[in-house]
């Protein structure tokens, strides 16, 4: 774990930061971990990591069974505060669902979280990547196209930070990694409103996304169809699945404005 104590503010709360940093270790691939694990995964020394881990676990955040501690269901809490306060998330889902059931491919949400995409809305009617994606997943922003969507709609001085502190590692053969071949795509992505994704984040899956703004034409988030490349051509993603979800996206931000 980061400890660059010089770029914190001064009111940072450290122990907070740690102690986020303890549930951040489990996931999908680490749901059960022992104390060692949990000490290695975050950086922190195993007598620190014992005292987070004890304090969740008193809290009801954290379960334990011998060796090994995993997370239990108020750790939901978390995230459905943000949901909750993110009308976009509450909107999109009964239209990504139509959409989905329409096109027989699935849909989701999702917004920029510090170099990743985490999906706020999902609607799924097939597997078609290795992992099970749902809400509270996260992926990497430069390889997907929703992440492309979001990336582009960010300040010159935001792009730059993002490149300088975000590894690109190359997940498939067709994976784009280059700083200058993605400042070149994320520029034509701004121009024309979307972003299409061929077997980049994985072999096999094909994307494509746009965005989803306010009254004021910022970015809330992006919208997602996601199909395998057996059943759906690039040309059908532009030719046919683009157009729908355009107007799916043009729904929901029209509904934005008459919520607010």
């Amino acid at each position: 774990m980061s400890e660059d104590l010089n770029e914190r503010p001064k009111d940072f709360v450290q122990s907070l930061d740690r102690g986020l940093a303890v549930i951040r270790a489990f996931g999908a691939e680490h749901p059960r971990l022992t104390l060692s694990e949990v000490a290695r995964e975050t950086g922190l020394s195993r007598a620190v990591v014992r005292r987070f881990l004890l304090t969740l676990e008193s809290l009801n955040y954290v379960g334990s069974s011998g060796r090994h501690f995993y997370l239990r269901p108020r750790v939901l809490e978390l995230g459905y505060s943000y949901l909750s306060s993110f009308s976009v998330s509450a909107i999109a889902q009964t239209h990504i669902e139509s959409l989905a059931t329409r096109l027989r491919e699935s849909c989701s949400v999702s917004v920029l979280d510090d170099g990743e995409i985490i999906y706020t809305a999902r609607a799924s009617t097939n597997r078609i990547m290795s992992v099970n994606l749902s809400v509270g997943h996260k992926l990497p922003a430069f390889a997907t196209s929703m992440g492309r969507v979001l990336l582009a709609s960010l300040t010159p001085t935001e792009l730059d930070h993002y490149f300088a502190a975000h590894d690109r590692p190359k997940l498939t053969e067709r994976s784009v990694t280059d700083e200058a071949q993605l400042r070149a795509i994320l520029d034509q992505v701004r121009k024309q409103g979307w972003a299409l994704i061929d077997q980049e984040l994985e072999q096999g899956v094909r994307s494509v996304a746009t965005h989803i703004r306010d009254s004021s034409m910022k970015t809330l988030a992006a919208i997602n169809l996601s199909a395998h490349a057996s059943r759906v051509s690039l040309e059908e993603l532009r030719r046919d699945v683009l157009p729908e979800l355009i107007k799916t996206a043009r729904a929901i931000e029209a509904e934005l404005l008459i919520q607010r």
